[in-house]
């Protein structure tokens, strides 16, 4: 926040915190000088280490910085010249603590810049915050002892270990328990507003405690008291200082954390100020500076013991909470999707390799006729009643979840169910696919088309029936246009557009269109319906007879040159013979069709086993290819891909491919050819 009177200028807010750190160390710097060892001037405590790194980590985000650098010289000065330190002394002691602040800022807030880049007070509620703290505060007084100690050996000319090691323990020890106590307290006050607000919410929080729990707090307050004054106030000459360590590990163990650092404070002031009045275990020490490195040293263990165990506690009860909240959101979650999947109409299941079930919804059980699995694993297709479409049982290697598991993605396989649940039949579409980021388990998905393939059907059946009747007034009309034409011819005189001899043309080469369409209507039929007798075929023998057949050029498509075949190794197969005959005649026949004017049809056919106990066969060309976007709807009924290039067809000869192919159980599809053309490919069984 900047005044309008430029960026130097303080606000109030800031003034008010200048005001009241300047008095809070001035009292801390007097309480320091009053500790100074006779003889010398080097003070055994140093409350205001602590104070001054508070001070100016509230002002951080101050721009008027300098007056609280000025109004904290003015302060160490006075107060070290005036407790009789000299000037030039009291000078180097305003540098050397100017110095540890420095180094302090520019530390914390490379180590722990979530508790930098708060508004005001971050949340000093993590372990870590307590190490860094320790870090930050032993290498920042570190600096600091290069000076201090220094200007005291070069103007008193007096220098020892245990004065610099003095100067470096208290001041780090002052630093980490004045610092975590103000960063605890200044969270809590600036979440009030105002000290008013954190006092009344204090005060409430007291009177809302359990009963159990005030009377713990009281327990740990009296014995707290009581082993300090047993150990410090008592001359007993028992060495009793660190098992009093006790009630630090009670509070940290039990209670807040700020609470936790309010007691440490309590508790390592009063064990400072016992052994500086000559009492207590560290009293003996004879000198002056041990003692006081040793009480300082006890303070700090004090301090760490009960922050480190107060936050590991905060951290694990944050994160018991977080582990709480994320399984009641995931039990949340799970029974929504427990909820989905049991509401579904279609069938969904998971299973791993050895066909166990993990997972299955009510539907599957119902779409599958009520038969189920004697165990929790999945039956053979037997149990089920399973057949292909045409009839024929489904055998066990066939299953869909098997296939799967080998990695091939079953899409979209009709599967027939015949069972005493179902005597009527039901016709599934069955997905299976492997489970993403998952190995050796698949996901099942079952949906009913009993309604959509009866519809098909009947219009199959229509169209089979329609185009098989039609062929009879076809032929008909065929033969009465020949008689025609014949009569025409003998009287010349009658040329051109709209003339008999054009009009009889044009209704000669719509009855071949007809002819062509009727053919391929009922080709279609056939191929959905007509029982296959699947056999052991030689593909190569099926192949070179219809490209012997496709050796001159196709009719009607001028410019087309004498096409090219490459043949790869073609092994046997099983399939219906006539039916894999027209795939093949089918998918060759495009290859030579969909070939640029004035260019030569390039084919190449070759085959190559596919998943176990499949033979995947391709087709591929050089020719126009494929539309972008059209490669899945040209093997829909009636799809044309190329009517504005002026190519001929019904739009089928793909759609029989299709069902031919999966009538054998396999899939098939169309992808670019690299360097130009299309390359189509299926999958048909394997013998054995």
């Amino acid at each position: 926040m900047v005044a309008a009177g430029g960026p130097l200028v303080p606000t109030a807010s800031g003034l008010r915190r200048t005001a009241g750190f300047a008095a809070l160390f001035l009292v801390a710097t007097f309480a320091g000088r009053m500790t100074v060892i006779e003889g010398s001037s080097l003070s055994l405590v140093w409350p205001s280490a602590g104070v001054a790194v508070l001070w100016f980590m509230a002002q951080r985000h101050e721009r008027s910085q300098w007056l609280d650098a000025v109004a904290f010289s003015v302060i160490t000065f006075a107060v070290n010249a005036m407790t009789g330190a000299s000037s030039g002394l009291a000078i180097c002691f305003v540098i050397a603590n100017l110095v540890q602040v420095a180094v302090f800022l520019r530390l914390f807030k490379w180590l722990c810049p979530d508790l930098w880049e708060a508004e005001s007070w971050g949340r000093f509620n993590r372990v870590q915050h307590v190490w860094r703290l320790l870090l930050v505060a032993g290498i920042s007084t570190l600096c600091g002892t290069a000076v201090g100690p220094t200007a005291v050996w070069v103007f008193t000319d007096q220098w020892s270990w245990t004065s610099t090691a003095v100067w470096l323990i208290r001041n780090t020890v002052s630093v980490v328990l004045i610092g975590a106590v103000g960063l605890r307290l200044g969270r809590f006050f600036s979440s009030y507003g105002d000290v008013a607000s954190a006092l009344r919410a204090s005060w409430g929080m007291l009177r809302g405690l359990a009963m159990w729990r005030a009377l713990e707090c009281a327990a740990l307050v009296t014995a707290s008291a009581a082993a300090y004054i047993v150990a410090f106030a008592i001359n007993h000459g028992l060495p009793l200082a660190f098992p009093l360590l006790a009630v630090t590990v009670w509070a940290g163990l039990r209670f807040n954390t700020t609470f936790v650092v309010l007691h440490d404070l309590a508790v390592g002031t009063a064990g400072i100020l016992f052994t500086l009045n000559g009492h207590g275990p560290f009293a003996s020490i004879e000198s002056a500076p041990a003692r006081a490195m040793v009480a300082q040293v006890f303070v700090g263990l004090v301090t760490l013991v009960g922050l480190t165990l107060a936050l590991s506690r905060d951290e694990r009860e944050a994160l018991l909470r977080q582990l709480t909240a994320a399984e009641e959101s995931a039990s949340a979650q799970a029974g929504l999707l427990t909820t989905i999947v049991d509401t579904m109409h279609d069938g969904l299941a998971v299973m791993d390799a050895g066909g166990r079930f993990l997972l299955r919804n009510p539907a599957t059980h119902r779409l599958l006729g009520g038969m189920s699995s004697p165990t929790d694993r999945i039956a053979a297709s037997e149990h089920y009643g399973l057949f292909h479409p045409d009839g024929r049982p489904l055998r066990d290697d066939e299953m869909p979840h098997l296939r799967a598991l080998t990695g091939h993605v079953v899409s979209g396989v009709d599967v027939v169910v015949r069972n005493p649940g179902v005597p009527e039949g039901r016709t599934l579409n069955v997905t299976a696919i492997p489970m993403p980021s998952v190995e050796d388990e698949v996901i099942v998905v079952l949906h009913d088309v009993t309604a959509e393939r009866r519809h098909r059907d009947e219009l199959a059946a229509f169209a089979g029936v329609v185009a098989h009747d039609l062929r009879n007034p076809l032929t008909t009309i065929e033969g009465w246009v020949d008689i025609l034409a014949e009569t025409v011819e003998e009287r010349p005189g009658e040329e051109g557009p709209g003339s008999t001899k054009d009009i009889i043309a044009r209704i000669q080469r719509a009855s071949v269109r007809m002819r062509n369409l009727i053919q391929d209507l009922l080709a279609y039929t056939t191929a959905r319906d007509a029982a296959i007798k699947v056999d052991t075929v030689c593909l190569e023998d099926v192949v070179r007879d219809i490209v012997s057949a496709r050796a001159d050029l196709p009719a009607g498509r001028e410019g087309t040159r004498t096409p090219l075949f490459h043949l790869g190794d073609l092994p046997e197969v099983r399939a219906d013979p006539a039916l894999l005959r027209q795939l093949m005649d089918n998918l060759i026949s495009n290859a030579v069709k969909y070939t640029a004017p004035g260019s030569t049809p390039d084919i190449a056919i070759t085959a190559a086993p596919a998943s176990p106990g499949w033979i995947r066969v391709e087709v591929a060309d050089r020719g126009i290819g494929i539309p972008p976007g059209q490669h899945g709807a040209i093997f829909e009924n009636f799809h044309r891909a190329h009517v504005k290039q002026g190519y001929t067809g019904s739009g089928l000869g793909l759609a029989i491919c299709k069902r031919i192919v999966e009538r054998h159980g396999g899939e098939i599809g169309v992808e670019d050819n690299p360097g130009g053309g299309s390359r189509f490919f299926f999958t048909v069984p394997a013998p054995g």
